[in-house]
């Protein structure tokens, strides 16, 4: 490993470390964007994932006064063929840990991959292109350019508490939490619609553990079918009084009816009940179906661009 600075040091990250944590991502992403844009939420989704044992697979850099400057750690709650890392420093001051983090969670994705019966193994890493110095260990490392993943948000200024009607033949409605098979093929839609995606796909015991706020969860059902769905996150917390889509899937069989485009509109509309002033979302550019173009038709702007990085191992 790329030795650190004198009195550095690496160790593994414990929950009791997530107030740290949050810390050190939300002023990496000041740098990076301008504002916090990773919540509590988030961070604990992280640390606690199928998959991911904090004593195996992640690190924290350390000051030499015990300040956590650095943090790495993966993302592959299915087992399947690719882990999606992440290595966040403090800006400026945790520069010497990005490549040691890095070569730390690279030779434990190629673990992994054969823990999970892949070989070989692929390992995506993100970085906005204002991250220069993480991109440039990402490029020295062997990494590659794939697409891009954009940040989305619009206002809810003027958005009625009230949704519009949806398409004939479709119902939309909240997700009926009490009923497995419900929440069943609700998350059957979800894992459909990311299959291919880098966002957090999740065996369904595990999902269910993790999953909260139901209430702003909406289905969209046609002839009986949940042929949509639309899972939610929002922190509390958080200074940017967002409401989130955390997931929005539409069944192959029943897309082009509309089924999004009112979903979306539902949680806009509970969003905007709630108070909340926006609404955002993350979508890779290189979608399939699309999506990007019906977050622009409903007036999404994007915010910034991530870029996505490929490295096989």
């Amino acid at each position: 490993m790329t030795e650190l600075p004198d009195g550095w040091s690496v160790r593994r990250p414990t929950l009791d470390d997530q107030p740290a944590l949050l810390e050190l991502v939300h002023a990496s992403d000041i740098a990076a964007v301008g504002y916090p844009d990773y919540s509590a939420e988030d961070l604990h989704e992280a640390l606690t994932e199928a998959n991911t044992d904090l004593a195996r697979d992640c690190w924290v850099a350390l000051e030499p006064d015990g300040r956590i400057v650095g943090w790495a750690y993966p993302s592959n709650a299915t087992g399947s063929g690719r882990d999606f890392i992440e290595v966040y420093t403090w800006p400026e001051r945790g520069r010497p840990a990005i490549r040691p983090l890095l070569e730390l969670i690279l030779a434990r994705a190629a673990e992994r991959g054969t823990e999970f019966g892949h070989s070989p193994y692929e390992v995506r890493a993100g970085a906005v292109p204002s991250e220069t110095a993480y991109i440039e260990e990402l490029t020295a490392a062997g990494f590659g350019f794939l697409k891009q993943h954009a940040r989305m948000q619009i206002s809810l200024d003027g958005v009625s508490p009230t949704p519009p009607e949806p398409p004939e033949g479709v119902t939309i409605r909240n997700v009926r939490v009490d009923d497995e098979d419900e929440m069943r093929a609700f998350h059957g839609v979800i894992e459909q619609a990311f299959l291919d995606s880098d966002h957090r796909a999740a065996a369904y015991d595990a999902w269910r553990k993790q999953a909260s706020a139901f209430d702003e969860w909406f289905v969209a059902e046609v002839d009986g079918v949940v042929a949509g769905a639309l899972e939610s996150s929002y922190d509390s917390d958080t200074a940017n009084d967002e409401g989130w889509v955390k997931r929005l899937g539409v069944l192959a069989a029943y897309r082009k009816r509309g089924l999004g485009e009112a979903l979306l509109r539902r949680a806009f509309a509970a969003y905007a009940g709630q108070g909340r002033a926006k609404a955002g979302l993350g979508v890779d550019m290189a979608n399939p179906t699309k999506a990007a173009r019906l977050y622009l038709a409903v007036g999404m702007k994007p915010l910034y661009e991530a870029n996505i990085y490929q490295k096989i191992v």
